[in-house]
């Protein structure tokens, strides 16, 4: 799940566990922000995606997972999941290769998030969207979170759905908060050259 820090052992050790501890990525709210793509969604790549469980849950011809984790890869695979292994900062795919990219509950794992989000942008094609799943950490639930996170030596970076609104911003991606509380969702659509 994690890219570009200490957090990719974390998951290394626990992927053999890590679907029964996790809840299954919800499917709706994953197709709602798809479903803000201004262009057919045929080819979706859902970084730092670990077992694919955000993957599993959409629906497109093409499903790729791309994780820093070999083991959590190796989860993914055997559930006959495509994977790719990468680093969300540096991401081994061409400029405009994808309708839509997924990063779901993972983001604060990235720890070079402007380089992630611009090299999203870039693989995006014109019209594609990004999809960002993630917690609150302004939240009572999302405070106690962050804490868990540290306090098992994680080096977790969270975001108020206003920062990462800024941030999708700042790479060109126009930015639509999808919900807000503890768990949120923030689409961002890559402009299509010579609109606004």
């Amino acid at each position: 799940m994690p890219s570009s820090n200490g957090d990719v052992h974390h998951f290394d050790r626990f992927a053999r566990f890590y679907d029964l501890l996790s809840p299954d990525a919800d499917a709706d709210i994953l197709a709602e922000g798809l479903a803000q793509a201004e262009r057919p969604v045929e080819r979706v790549v859902d970084v730092a995606g670990g077992t694919g469980r955000a993957a599993r849950a959409l629906d497109a011809d093409e499903r790729i997972v791309l994780d820093a984790s070999g083991k959590m890869l190796a989860q993914a695979r055997a559930r006959g999941l495509d994977c790719v292994r990468g680093d969300a900062s540096r991401l081994p795919l061409r400029s405009e290769s994808v309708d839509a990219v997924v990063v779901s509950d993972a983001l604060h794992h990235v720890g070079a998030v402007a380089d992630a989000l611009a090299e999203i942008a870039r693989v995006l094609r014109s019209g594609g969207v990004l999809v960002v799943r993630e917690y609150n950490p302004a939240t009572i639930r999302g405070k106690l979170l962050v804490r868990g996170e540290h306090l098992i030596g994680m080096d977790s970076t969270f975001f108020a759905p206003e920062e990462l609104v800024r941030m999708l911003s700042d790479v060109d991606l126009v930015p639509r908060v999808r919900n807000r509380g503890f768990d949120y969702t923030v689409a961002g659509v890559k402009r299509t050259p010579g609109t606004t």
